[in-house]
């Protein structure tokens, strides 16, 4: 018991010495902008806990402080839009989460790997981008592990059991309570959305801006769904970046502890 109580203590000041260093990576003063957005802090998830997150989808989500805003895209990595969106990101030294598509990833490798070497945390989103509920679940899960196994194999070079970061989102939001419990079983959490921006409609830049900050706004915050792949994302993207500094938003920047430590 004592020894247990040992590894205890030794695994929380680990994980608190993790978190203080990966604080205090992100206060570096951002290079050639000064008055940049930057990451405000860094939010350590545990594998599976909690399982799932996003009000739009779930009845909880990450523990945020009103005006924290966690920005996610998803479906990349996608040639012209997805490095206008990491330049975007760079010059504000902001972090964000993206859920790569496997396919996607095998076929632009070197920009699945700028996204990591970037900072960003590099998570998952299918191979293919079906709609799962409309497969056996054995074909849904099959799916699931083939864009962990290659996202993982693209960006670190391996593919284990476990993807090296344990955070998923559903295409389309198309989750099943059997393939939800299948995941929280393997300690994945599952990411909604509290927020997104309507990019996968024929809207502009401006009306895209407009949109997602009402919606950020009337919520004080949260997880911002929005697409790498969408140039109308891409272009409005230095906009929002401005847009939060000066209305008083920070960005949270959401890391698997299990990847941290790895």
């Amino acid at each position: 018991m004592i020894r247990l109580w040992m590894l205890q203590c030794s695994a929380a000041v680990a994980a608190i010495a993790l978190g203080a260093s990966l604080a205090r990576a992100e206060q570096v003063p951002c290079s050639g902008n000064a008055d940049a957005l930057g990451t405000a802090r860094v939010l350590l998830v545990d594998a599976g806990t909690p399982p799932r997150v996003g009000r739009k989808q779930f009845p909880q989500t990450l523990a945020l402080a009103p005006k924290e805003v966690v920005l996610t895209f998803d479906d990349g990595p996608w040639p012209v839009t997805t490095p206008r969106v990491l330049d975007a990101l760079a010059h504000e030294c902001a972090h964000a989460s993206f859920f790569l598509l496997g396919r996607n990833a095998l076929a632009h490798p070197a920009l699945a790997r700028r996204i990591w070497s970037e900072g960003h945390t590099v998570a998952h989103h299918t191979f293919s981008h079906p709609l799962l509920v409309r497969m056996a679940p054995s074909a849904a899960e099959a799916e699931i592990e083939h864009g962990f196994a290659a996202v993982d194999q693209v960006v670190y070079g391996r593919a284990e059991h476990a993807p090296t970061t344990p955070f998923f989102r559903f295409p389309g939001f198309a989750s099943s309570p059997a393939l939800l419990e299948w995941l929280e079983r393997r300690g994945i959490t599952v990411f909604g959305a509290d927020l997104w921006a309507d990019d996968w409609n024929r809207i502009s830049p401006q009306q895209e801006l407009a949109l997602v900050l009402g919606r950020i706004e009337s919520n004080r915050g949260g997880i911002v769904l929005l697409h790498d792949t969408k140039a109308r994302t891409a272009g409005m993207l230095p906009a929002l970046l401005q847009a939060l500094k000066v209305r008083g938003y920070h960005i949270v920047h959401v890391v698997s502890s299990a990847q941290g430590a790895k």
